[in-house]
């Protein structure tokens, strides 16, 4: 790690570990992710190919075309509420809602219904998600709880990924939460960390699941009580106001595993999960049956999750991107053709990221998905 500046993330997160103890792993992500001076997202524009990473709307405008479909298709199944929000968690760019609300002009009753609501913390990025929308009327929030009560449609597109986890560990004595300590061998001048096991393990015991008890010795199991606190949250909202989301991001569907899926990415590449906190982005696989589960618990009702390439498939993208490549240049095409396999092939985003959505309850399948999986 470079010498890290006299007044940096590193040296705020040295100070509190020497005056409170360890931090948890989620108490580190949230720090390095959101400080309010030193946080990755605070104070940067991290996307893109000059950033550290390309998200789906970055890579073609189908995909938020097909999302804002998505979101007229699932207005007309809730009959047509006016007014509706349209509400994005995490929008980045403001691409993806952009491209959304782009396809969402074909049906004129529905773009006349809609507000739009972006929950985003950063102020960096809302500049920036300004400039997309120019001329959109936008209301942004710090949280989804601050967004008008009423009929709600959500997007979230790779946003619980970055939300906080705690990590537990098996070991000989038990279940004992992973920790992340100063690594003292080294000058308190460029404070460098290290993961550590908690004293006593009855912290870590009680987050592991009961299915994953019995886990080997040398398990790293991963649990984000922040994720589960906002799917709660959407689940309590669609209960209460006709609507539904869409969870979008990459992770596992078959309950509880075992796994240490923190990493943390810096101009489109992997780099040490400690080193230079606050300077890359850090994210873990999000686990969709606690999320469904979370969401089920607040009232909603939840839908697969499927596989990125198959929903993306049934919405129609193969047509838009033929249709896209009747007006295309010999090179646009080829690169219709190469985006379109970055997000439907098996062997690139198109089994690693999965949708899940979550409706009020009695609307029944959303497009894209054949029946709701109620997983214990």
């Amino acid at each position: 790690m470079s010498d890290a500046a006299p007044d940096s993330l590193a040296h705020h997160l040295a100070r509190r570990i020497l005056m409170d103890g360890p931090l948890s792993v989620a108490a580190f992500m949230a720090e390095a992710l959101g400080h309010p001076r030193f946080g990755y997202y605070m104070r940067q524009d991290p996307f893109g190919v000059s950033g550290d990473f390309t998200t789906a709307p970055e890579i073609s405008q189908m995909f938020g075309e097909l999302a804002g479909l998505w979101c007229v298709d699932t207005w007309a199944r809730l009959g047509g509420p006016a007014p509706v929000h349209l509400v994005e968690l995490g929008p980045g760019r403001g691409t993806l809602m952009q491209d959304a609300l782009r396809a969402a002009a074909l049906v004129p009753a529905f773009r006349e219904a809609t507000r739009v609501h972006l929950v985003e913390t950063s102020p960096t990025l809302r500049a920036r998600q300004k400039e997309t929308l120019a001329g959109i009327p936008v209301a942004w929030h710090d949280r989804l709880e601050d967004v008008p009560e009423g009929p709600t449609l959500i997007l979230a597109n790779e946003f619980f990924d970055a939300l906080p986890i705690r990590q537990v560990q098996k070991t000989n004595h038990g279940w004992f939460e992973r920790l992340i300590d100063i690594d003292n061998t080294e000058s308190m001048d460029t404070p460098r960390f290290r993961f550590v096991l908690e004293a006593f393990g009855s912290a870590g015991a009680r987050l592991i699941p009961p299915a994953l008890r019995d886990a080997p010795e040398g398990s790293v199991v991963e649990v984000s009580p922040a994720s589960q606190a906002v799917a709660r949250l959407i689940g309590e909202r669609l209960a209460a106001h006709p609507g539904a989301a869409l969870v979008i991001d990459y992770g596992y569907r078959g309950g509880p595993a075992v796994g240490d899926t923190l990493q943390a990415l810096r101009r489109h590449a992997y780099a040490p999960v400690l080193d230079a906190p606050g300077e890359a982005d850090l994210t873990a696989h999000v686990d969709f049956a606690a999320i469904a589960a979370a969401a089920r618990e607040g009232g909603a009702e939840s839908f697969g999750p499927v596989d990125q390439g198959d929903w993306l498939v049934r919405l129609g993208i193969q047509p838009r991107a033929t249709a896209l490549k009747r007006s295309a240049t010999t090179k646009q095409a080829a690169d219709i053709d190469s985006a379109l396999a970055r997000l439907i092939a098996p062997d690139q985003m198109g089994t690693l990221f999965k949708v899940l959505a979550l409706a009020s309850p009695g609307l029944g399948s959303p497009a894209g998905f054949e029946s709701p999986e109620l997983a214990s």
